[in-house]
């Protein structure tokens, strides 16, 4: 079965809006094409926040007024607000278009359907839900942070068919193959900022960069989970402490952490955060509060079994990426899931919600909404 023209034209809305993956925070990623006689005259997407968004630049784009059959294709339902850089539906009425194709709506409770009102007053012929599951994806931070008012936190596990992390040793490279590591490139560059804990630090001396062959690398904002700052005392500087992104590196640590520790870490120009415990461990609301005060909309975590269990069974982090391997250790010691709590029932489990699969080479990924 082929696709319909409108769904032609907002997956190439869809691409576009990618070509600024990462880069949006904390607008939306969202892309335009103006069709006129079945054809594309011209596209745009929406680069950066405080940059113009995807309906004008393809309208620029276009360099001349819209044909009277024109439509426009924009992925997110243009915004009725006057911002930084105007209201998209006053200029698309300006325009005279006289037909909007939209993928998703506004995930703002305060003005979702806003905006197509505004068009559809003005006697524009509106069209939504094309592509509306896909077009909302692209906005897995974006939608979560104007709803919530808090950063998506979402944790990322690698694990065989068994579910273990890594052989009884310790040993864990690799879990999954190239291509499912690549794809977790993709999100570390999706996210603007990634965290870690103390273990996987001292295990792996970590880079957290983004790495994708033909794009420079790419640095989001680092954290350290290391409530005692056992990583200051280790025998030698890790590299998130020491490369030439280090400015991007934050320590989280307890309010009560050794003082000299404290110090040492300004010493080699890493800043921290000092959080309150709860139940022994950094306290995560906290975290979240301060990355909202600081605009941080999303964190990836990538944890180790302990700080994942921990996590997931806090109910801490809202999305999961679950990469599998289709591997068995059959090794009861090899290191798996921690034992966070004692279960009765099936309908104990955390369960995924509007959940994506997909494939990278022999292994598997499936990610969703912890709930």
């Amino acid at each position: 079965m082929t696709d319909s023209p409108h769904e032609t034209y907002m997956a190439r809305a869809l691409a576009l809006a990618q070509r600024a993956w990462g880069c949006t925070h904390p607008n939306p990623m969202v892309g335009a094409v103006i069709v006129e006689a079945g054809e594309i005259v011209a596209e745009g997407w929406h680069h950066a926040a405080g940059q113009p968004h995807a309906e004008i630049e393809a309208l620029r784009a276009l360099g001349r007024r819209p044909g009277p059959d024109a439509t426009i294709y924009v992925t997110l339902e243009p915004c009725s607000t006057h911002g930084r850089t105007g209201a998209c539906t006053r200029a698309i009425l300006d325009a005279g278009i006289r037909r909007v194709v939209v993928g998703a709506v506004d995930p703002n409770p305060a003005h979702a359907g806003a905006g197509l009102q505004v068009l559809r007053d003005a006697g524009v012929e509106v069209i939504e839900g094309i592509l509306s599951g896909a077009c909302r994806d692209l906005n897995l931070i974006f939608n979560h942070w104007i709803v919530h008012q808090s950063p998506l936190c979402a944790v990322k596990l690698a694990m065989t068919l068994d579910g273990k992390f890594a052989a009884s040793s310790g040993h864990s490279r690799w879990v999954t193959g190239p291509e499912a590591r690549g794809d977790v490139m993709r999100w570390r560059r999706y996210f603007p900022a990634i965290a870690v804990g103390a273990q996987t630090v001292l295990a792996d001396d970590p880079s957290l960069t983004s790495r994708i062959e033909g794009l420079d690398t790419w640095c989001p904002v680092r954290f350290v989970f290391d409530r005692s700052l056992k990583t200051v005392e280790a025998e030698r500087v890790p590299a998130l402490y020491s490369d030439a992104y280090k400015a991007r590196t934050c320590v989280l640590c307890s309010v009560d952490a050794d003082p000299a520790r404290k110090a040492q870490l300004s010493s080699l120009g890493i800043r921290h955060w000092e959080l309150p415990e709860a139940d022994g461990h950094l306290d995560w609301t906290a975290f979240k509060t301060r990355c909202t005060e600081e605009g941080i909309c999303g964190v990836y975590v990538e944890a180790g079994p302990a700080l994942a269990s921990e996590l997931i069974a806090a109910k801490s982090v809202d999305y999961a990426y679950i990469y599998k391997a289709p591997k068995f250790m059959l090794d009861s010691d090899a290191v798996g899931m921690g034992r966070a709590r004692a279960t009765q029932r099936m309908e104990e489990a955390f369960e995924l919600h509007e959940i994506h699969h997909a494939g990278f080479g022999s292994d598997s990924l499936i990610r969703g909404y912890l709930g």
